[in-house]
């Protein structure tokens, strides 16, 4: 179950942050389904008071590292894209950026309901800005494009957009939020949620055709427009739109844009030699103004504001 339209990551608790928030949250969650969570029950609570406690005593440890990307096993290297924890030491104003992918975010301390939460974040298109609680580790993953499907069990279509309950797509989740809540450390945490993964990919039966088509004509699209990869492909264009937006979440213009802005993104956070005219050149803008102006329309800010937002303060992407 989905929430509402507009419900979306901006508008939620799921923002990873603050009391507020959380409340509207919950409150929609519960007209949405009933859910199952940890601490539903005398055994599952005192684990979930076991497990915040932990927390909250510093038994829980990720290294020393306050944002950054974890190392992924094999095994799961192929609906992983992305493994990030973030640790979030005191309120700040964090910066979520827009992903293709849809995430899994699992949330540990005071913040989260029970001390320990999960939710699935679909595919997004625009910046959002929230005040982010101290006192979390929050856990992402990002699942690669394609096995939305078969990891969660509904269409990327169904969830792009919107936040929702990990248990309200995971009839099993209660044995991961299990093996979360007995984790000793950030690192057992992460091996369990890409366990998890691992086992759901393991276990979907079919669904894989449309996912692959829609990845082909992803790739071609970066080269070519849509009318002219559903030629190539044999298909109609509007037959390529319905079957990309189901498969990946957004239409394969909104993909192309957003392609672009991370590419953008990508080279200006980490190769300071570029210029801005380069870096429009490298990512497929047309010049220079064309980035500026869909940066403006993504983030609402220029590329270098953006980029400068993301180096000063908390970017949960």
């Amino acid at each position: 179950m989905v929430t509402p339209q507009g419900k979306s990551l901006g508008e939620s608790a799921s923002d990873l942050s603050g009391r507020s928030s959380d409340q509207d949250f919950h409150d929609l969650q519960r007209s949405v389904a009933p859910a199952t969570r940890i601490g539903r029950n005398g055994h599952e609570g005192a684990k979930s008071h076991e497990f915040a406690k932990r927390l909250n005593n510093g038994a829980m440890r990720a290294h020393h590292i306050h944002q950054g990307h974890l190392a992924q096993e094999t095994s799961t290297a192929s609906s992983v894209a992305a493994l990030s924890l973030h640790m979030i030491d005191r309120d700040a104003r964090g910066t979520l950026v827009p992903r293709l992918e849809t995430q899994i975010v699992v949330r540990f301390g005071s913040m989260a309901r029970d001390g320990l939460d999960a939710h699935v974040l679909g595919a997004r298109q625009q910046v959002h800005r929230k005040l982010v609680r101290g006192g979390q580790r929050i856990l992402v993953a990002r699942l690669r494009l394609g096995v939305h499907e078969a990891v969660l069990g509904a269409p990327a279509s169904a969830i792009a957009g919107h936040t929702v309950a990990l248990e309200d797509l995971w009839d099993d989740s209660a044995q991961l939020f299990d093996r979360l809540a007995g984790a000793r450390s950030m690192a057992e945490a992460a091996a369990a949620l890409e366990g998890a993964i691992s086992e759901r990919l393991g276990t979907a039966q079919g669904g894989g055709v449309q996912p692959r088509f829609a990845l082909e004509a992803a790739r071609r699209l970066e080269s070519a427009s849509v009318d002219v990869v559903a030629a190539d492909l044999g298909v109609s264009a509007r037959h390529l739109r319905r079957v990309f937006r189901e498969a990946l979440g957004i239409s394969p213009k909104a993909f192309a844009r957003l392609t672009r802005f991370h590419r953008a993104l990508r080279d200006a956070r980490h190769d300071s030699r570029m210029g801005w005219a380069g870096i429009a050149a490298a990512a497929g803008y047309y010049d220079q103004a064309h980035l500026i102006a869909e940066f403006r329309a993504i983030a609402g800010v220029t590329p270098r504001a953006l980029v400068d937002e993301l180096r000063t303060g908390p970017g949960i992407d």
